[in-house]
């Protein structure tokens, strides 16, 4: 099975965000990647619910949205309205398991797959109880806030531990310094879903970077 290739628009031109979405489709993407961030929980801030929102209207691929956000809880109720098809969340980002599975409950009581998510320095063990409940899981290989760093090796190690104690049909996602080397050690680890911003956006030939991924 081909990996989903979700590219992220953190690195595209924001005064062409239609061109450079539809590029993407064109050429063979299967997901739009959208980093949301706060300033708050990561040093960054990006784009919030009405880009989202219009995002939606001039694509078909489903919209992958990654809360890098304070809140979460709060905000996914808005960001399913305006349209995420895959919403993801940072485990870092409540304060307890129980809340962390009442908004997995409350996203995909919304027809929106589940994601969670887990920075550099966490743990994979953390995600256990979690694992059966949630459609995805998005291990970050960088630390969250801006796109263009360097890939985190020792990060994609939590790959095969969630592979190993997950279920056969959960997704798992890698994030952060993705090209075609990285891609294949994540995948050579249990990945089947890879999100790549700088790769993609800042190469000369966008069909063949995605085509790489593949």
């Amino acid at each position: 099975m081909a990996n989903i290739v979700s590219p992220s628009i953190l690195s595209a031109d924001f005064a062409n965000l239609e061109r450079d979405i539809k590029s993407a489709e064109k050429y063979g993407a299967d997901w739009i990647h959208v980093d949301v961030m706060d300033g708050h929980f990561v040093p960054n801030i990006t784009i919030g619910v009405p880009v989202v929102k219009s995002i939606k209207r001039i694509t078909a691929l489903p919209l992958d949205v990654h809360l890098m956000i304070e809140k979460p809880d709060f905000y996914a109720q808005p960001f399913i309205d305006a349209g995420a098809d895959i919403l993801t969340f940072h485990y870092e980002a409540l304060d307890n398991d129980n809340q962390i599975q009442q908004l997995i409950n409350k996203i995909k009581s919304g027809s929106v797959k589940a994601g969670i998510s887990i920075k550099p320095k966490t743990k994979p063990e953390v995600l256990l109880p979690f694992l059966n409940s949630v459609d995805m899981v998005l291990i970050m290989t960088v630390e969250p806030g801006f796109g263009g760093q360097k890939f985190m090796s020792e990060c994609a190690e939590k790959i095969k531990f969630i592979k190993d104690n997950s279920p056969k049909n959960l997704i798992i996602q890698v994030d952060g310094g993705i090209d075609n080397n990285t891609a294949k050690i994540c995948t050579s680890l249990g990945a089947n879903s890879l999100v790549a911003g700088s790769y993609i956006y800042k190469s000369d030939n966008i069909q063949n970077a995605i085509a790489s991924l593949k």
